[in-house]
């Protein structure tokens, strides 16, 4: 299931289009800052079209493209985000190369530059991925995650650098570049994988299958967090977008939502547990407040008022408060 889409990067690119057509240093800059923009973008492009082909229908998978995360002062820029029903997170950053890639025996990544006639070196994009894997883990400690026989089920994060299918990739012996594949090669590469768990691995992997609306809810709340950038006309310099405002002192990340159709407005309930009604399609959710990895928090009601409470750190937050009156 396609949960978002990339960002439109009209705005940008045009920004950069007028900036670029000027002279002087700050010309050349955007020109050159055009250029990799748009190499990118067609890398993207093409990496998300066959990510969809094979991903975007499917019940099982949920698909996120272009995700920006800020967390603890870190910023993660993820290329395509693949959840599945087993709570595995494929992390895939996407290179685009006019010629080629060599990728030395000492792990050093090196790509063509066509009018030098030689090759330059340029940061490592599996150590990309790996910094934006730990963004990302951090902040799904922050979300809701399904829970089994009392304990939250952990995300598996897998990385991949996806490279154009056309692209000339030379690997030297000595060095793990089985990460860095072609586009076209992901599903099998992920099927691949698979086949090749043990069965002890595929027996743990069976208890921790969760449901189509779980996966879909897991997805949009990290879609949720998305954080894009925006360019300010005077001085073209990049700054995040804010988050969205709320009257309500109930901070949109912790608030509960629906893993139906991503609502917020709704009243807690209580059936054995404490669960969400939504008002816009009657999804009952199940309320997992979450706080830092290790904590147990829980809720508390105060006539239409629920406060997670953390014993752990010792605070106490409203977290929802049910309409006045209901049906």
């Amino acid at each position: 299931m396609l949960i978002k889409e990339a960002d439109d990067q009209t705005v940008a690119v045009r920004e950069l289009e007028l900036l670029s057509a000027g002279k002087g240093l700050e010309a050349k800059r955007a020109a050159e800052e055009l250029r990799i923009r748009r190499a990118g973008l067609r890398g993207e492009s093409q990496s998300a079209y066959l990510i969809d082909v094979d991903y975007a229908q499917s019940p099982n998978w949920a698909v996120i493209h272009d995700l920006r995360l800020e967390h603890g002062g870190r910023v993660a820029q993820i290329d395509h985000l693949l959840i599945n029903r087993w709570m595995d997170v494929y992390v895939l950053e996407t290179k685009h190369f006019h010629t080629g890639l060599k990728i030395t025996r000492d792990g050093e990544f090196l790509r063509y530059d066509r009018f030098r006639m030689t090759y330059e070196g340029m940061p490592s994009p599996l150590a990309q991925n790996e910094r934006h894997i730990a963004v990302l883990r951090d902040v799904m400690t922050g979300i809701d995650l399904p829970v089994r026989l009392g304990i939250r089920i952990p995300p598996s994060f897998q990385s991949f650098v996806l490279v154009s299918p056309s692209a000339r990739v030379d690997r030297a012996k000595g060095f793990d570049s089985s990460r860095v594949i072609k586009a076209d090669q992901l599903k099998t590469r992920i099927w691949k994988d698979m086949d090749d768990e043990n069965t002890v691995i595929s027996l743990l992997k069976a208890t921790k299958i969760v449901s189509r609306e779980t996966t879909e809810f897991v997805a949009r709340q990290l879609a949720a967090l998305h954080r894009p950038l925006r360019t300010s006309r005077n001085d073209g310099k990049a700054e995040s977008q804010p988050a969205p405002a709320t009257t309500s002192p109930v901070a949109r990340d912790r608030s509960p939502m629906c893993r139906k159709c991503n609502g917020r407005s709704g009243a807690i309930l209580y059936a054995r547990s404490y669960y969400f009604k939504c008002d816009a399609c009657g999804t009952n959710t199940p309320m997992r407040p979450t706080c830092k990895p290790g904590h147990n928090p829980r809720l508390r009601k105060s006539a239409r008022e629920f406060f997670r409470e953390c014993p752990e750190c010792g605070t106490t937050t409203l977290y929802h408060r049910n309409p006045e009156t209901r049906p």
